[in-house]
């Protein structure tokens, strides 16, 4: 709970954005991205200089409904102005959709206890205008029931190396997933929603992309299996693209985790 007696309260923030004109969450010399507008919102409002956690990094592309910051406040405000005032000051693809006080340590990343993502497919025969920015478009209908199968290989504890980028740097590769789930019909929408405790680059992307190919007909859904076990990239299906991907939700307990994995 925020102690009213500090002098900087700490302030959360939910984000919602599109990631379409950004390189990313993180800040970064190639392009604009979402911290960097979020973070000039916020010294506007503020007249001084903030600096930004995060809940966790998006890639160049993807996109959050739920995308969790935090930040020491120099002034008190109402809360309104955290959520109306920024909103007023960023783009039209960036919104705060809801502001708290928190506790003087609340971290974004280390007190989450998982997150879940949303991977979108438009299976449409022929290309969506709608969905182009937010849809992976895969034409040739797609056999939702064998994806269903092998994406209940994906569920617990493992070493998912296999799906790693190979540029990805956390110190190791074991996750736990306690959801994978693929909703839709072919010719349809097709929707991929992937829970857990922490993810590792290009990590649910990796495992669509693998799912997607169960979907075509390539493999059986038994082969998901193996190259989990197998812990090969080289084995595994094509990284999706990042616009069909969102950041839905951070879950958090009371406090932080014992042990954090990088995300």
């Amino acid at each position: 709970m925020w102690d009213s007696h500090s002098a900087m309260p700490r302030v959360k923030l939910v984000l919602e954005y599109d990631g379409t004109n950004y390189v990313g969450w993180q800040i970064q010399e190639n392009g604009p991205s979402v911290q960097g507008r979020v973070q000039r919102a916020v010294q506007q409002l503020l007249g001084a200089p903030v600096t930004l956690m995060a809940a966790g990094r998006t890639d160049s592309g993807v996109h959050a409904k739920g995308q969790v910051v935090a930040f020491d406040s120099p002034r008190q405000l109402p809360l309104k102005a955290y959520w109306m005032g920024l909103n007023s000051l960023l783009p039209d693809d960036i919104a705060v959709v809801k502001a708290e006080l928190v506790q003087d340590d609340f971290d974004p990343r280390r007190w989450s206890g998982g997150k879940r993502y949303r991977y979108m497919v438009s299976n449409r025969r022929s290309r969506s205008p709608m969905r182009r920015l937010t849809h992976w478009e895969i034409f040739l209908p797609l056999h939702v029931n064998a994806m269903v199968e092998a994406s209940q290989h994906l569920l617990g504890h493992h070493d998912y190396s296999a799906f790693r980028a190979s540029d990805c740097q956390a110190a190791h590769a074991t996750r736990k997933l306690s959801r994978v789930e693929v909703i839709g019909a072919p010719g349809d929408e097709i929707t991929f929603i992937v829970e857990g405790t922490a993810f590792l680059k290009h990590m649910v992307r990796n495992l669509v992309g693998t799912l997607i190919d169960v979907g075509r007909g390539k493999h059986q859904p038994g082969w998901v299996k193996d190259v989990l076990e197998g812990r090969d990239r080289t084995r595994a299906g094509p990284t999706a693209p990042a616009h069909g991907l969102s950041l839905d939700e951070v879950f958090y307990g009371a406090g932080p985790r014992e042990t954090v994995d990088d995300d």
